[in-house]
């Protein structure tokens, strides 16, 4: 068996209808954050940024948080 393709059934260009798509359930779940320079040398990992994070909201009135 070979491990190329057929060239014979393959089209020059596949039209996708994006708007069908759906999600990948199976893809994990991260949001990704670019942080400005001066900000990146403060915190240089996701740990230190969380833990910053939590400590604001931690004081935030409970109202405002989730």
């Amino acid at each position: 068996m070979s491990a190329q393709p057929n060239t014979e059934d393959l089209l020059p260009e596949y039209n996708f209808d994006y708007s069908k798509a759906k999600p990948n359930r199976f893809a994990p779940k991260v949001i990704n954050v670019t942080l400005d320079e001066d900000v990146a040398k403060v915190f240089t990992d996701s740990e230190s940024v969380n833990k910053a994070l939590r400590a604001i909201l931690a004081a935030l009135p409970k109202q405002l948080t989730l």
